[in-house]
């Protein structure tokens, strides 16, 4: 029976999970997944379009993305001291860190909740996952943090900042403070550095059991899947070792060279995207029965306890309005619900048929 041959040969934590869900989106306002809303002017598709016909698709990538390492170092102002890994989105990055592990130094630490693939790798490759409650208003519980990084001593500990899907930033001084109490590495997760416009790149000078990760996804190239780890060399030299050959596909890097040197669209977009964040969430303070917590990020978290989030996010459903359903995934998550920030139009329709449900 196939089924006795899959259960002897496959691992009981694969055998055990679940695969990642993707919802269905067609034909609806999207408004789950924290992408960037906009598309590319017609001038710049055009740009863009020329730009490719450079690209040698019958060779192989450059496997060191040396281009784009350049461009990148620049633009982001990498520290002289550190060295960049690239990665199929920063899943692959996670993914990479946890595998590099040792078996007696198999434990991984994070705030909870935050970005469900820090637990979901844990568990896939069989590391030992402590998840630390947050706080009732979703900061850090340093004393508890401590307490358990002198017990248990974590090989990595992943901060998100801006958190997934809280939407704050943690306190600095905490992190910090995080970082000198523990042995192992703190990987700092900016995947929403430019909706917060700040940044904990310079911890990388001060300590060298930091990594930072930056993505272009959230940025407006989600397509892509490009994700960016910074860090000290003797790290990443380690890391490289377990990045599979050519990851960043040609068209995937040029793409990227492209777009840095025509970034102020995007910052632009972002800008706007920043500007309609305050107004989303002033219109949701203003619903009866919705409570919501302000957000760094280019979504925002709300309650719906009267009406629930099950009948809420149902009957957006069934007005073509899609958005993230959180409740049952943390206990202080109950009732909860994640929206991306769209365009006005998406937005307007969203608040509209909000106002409707909650009345």
């Amino acid at each position: 029976m196939i089924e006795d041959r899959i259960k002897q040969l496959i691992k009981p934590a694969i055998l055990d999970a679940q695969a990642y869900h993707v919802p269905d989106s067609n034909d609806l306002i999207k408004l789950d997944a924290m992408e960037n809303p906009y598309l590319w002017p017609e001038e710049i598709k055009k740009a863009w379009s020329d730009y490719m016909q450079q690209a040698e698709l019958n060779r192989y990538p450059d496997a060191s993305a040396s281009v784009l390492r350049e461009k990148l170092s620049s633009a982001l102002n990498i520290p002289d001291n550190t060295t960049m890994m690239f990665g199929n989105g920063s899943d692959e990055l996670i993914q990479i860190i946890m595998m590099a592990l040792n078996k007696s130094s198999n434990v991984i630490m994070a705030p909870e909740p935050s970005f469900v693939m820090y637990r979901l790798l844990s568990s896939l490759l069989e590391l030992d996952y402590i998840g630390m409650p947050l706080n009732d208003d979703f900061s850090l519980n340093l004393s508890a943090m401590l307490k358990s990084i002198e017990e248990n001593q974590p090989a990595v500990i992943f901060l998100a900042w801006p958190n997934n899907p809280t939407g704050n930033l943690f306190d600095q001084s905490d992190i910090e403070t995080i970082i000198k109490a523990t042995s192992g590495l703190v990987v700092i997760d900016e995947a929403y550095h430019v909706f917060a416009q700040k940044s904990m790149m310079s911890c990388l000078e001060k300590y060298k059991n930091v990594l930072l990760m930056r993505t272009l996804s959230k940025l407006g190239l989600a397509g892509l899947r490009l994700g960016i780890l910074v860090g000290a060399s003797e790290w990443i030299s380690e890391f490289e070792k377990l990045r599979l050959p050519y990851n960043i596909g040609t068209l995937n890097q040029l793409s990227a060279n492209f777009i840095i040197d025509n970034i102020s669209l995007l910052e632009q977009q972002a800008g706007q995207i920043r500007n309609d964040r305050s107004v989303v969430f002033n219109a949701l303070s203003d619903i009866k029965g919705v409570e919501v917590w302000p957000s760094e990020a280019n979504f925002i978290l709300f309650k719906v306890t009267e009406k629930g989030a099950e009948h809420v996010h149902a009957e957006l459903l069934k007005h073509k309005i899609l958005i993230k359903k959180l409740h049952g995934a943390h206990p202080s998550l109950e009732n909860c619900l994640r929206v991306t920030i769209g365009t006005k139009e998406e937005n307007s329709a969203f608040l509209s048929e909000l106002n409707k449900i909650m009345k």
